[in-house]
């Protein structure tokens, strides 16, 4: 697609401001990108008319824009932080209870290195044979079945007491 000059300088001029005001419009730098860049897209899409006031044009459609957003965010579920103390989570429902111990799996499993975090999780987790996991990460079956190992040493040793106690229930 060929893109006019002008509204390649028009973009290297202005774009700094654009930038800002799609920042004061979503209060996060990187919403405010993806904002700025959708909208000059658009207006280049259509910048045969957008020629005459390309800023006003720009600001236009980063208002609009930005209402899509709020629109969009208001219709979800508030999101909520994780509270620190994860015994906020213990309730009557023993199916609520683990929680909490997810949780803690997953922070193990995330300081995991990668080949191993791969293969635990699609062994354990995504339930695959040694065969299919050995496939999708590209290696062969012993070399499965040796990060295999040395992940649930390393996990053993990051879980402490956890693994001990909920070892079975983890791994189901």
């Amino acid at each position: 697609m060929r893109v006019d000059p002008s509204f390649d300088t028009f973009v290297e001029q202005r774009s700094a401001a654009l930038l800002r005001l799609a920042y004061l419009l979503t209060g996060d730098r990187g919403h405010a990108e993806d904002l700025l860049q959708t909208a000059l897209l658009r207006t280049m899409r259509r910048w045969p008319k957008a020629r005459d006031a390309p800023e006003s044009y720009v600001r236009h459609v980063l208002i609009n824009l930005s209402r899509d957003r709020i629109r969009g965010l208001l219709r979800r579920p508030r999101e909520t932080a994780m509270p620190e103390d994860t015994n906020a989570f213990r309730s009557t429902d023993p199916a609520l209870d683990g929680i909490g111990d997810r949780r803690m799996v997953t922070d193990a499993v995330a300081k995991l290195p990668i080949r191993q975090r791969q293969v635990i999780v699609l062994r354990y987790f995504e339930d695959l044979s040694v065969e299919q996991t050995a496939e999708l990460v590209g290696c062969s079956t012993g070399t499965v079945k040796s990060y295999t190992s040395r992940a649930l040493s390393r996990l053993r040793e990051l879980l402490g007491d956890f693994h001990e106690t909920n070892e079975m229930r983890v791994f189901q």
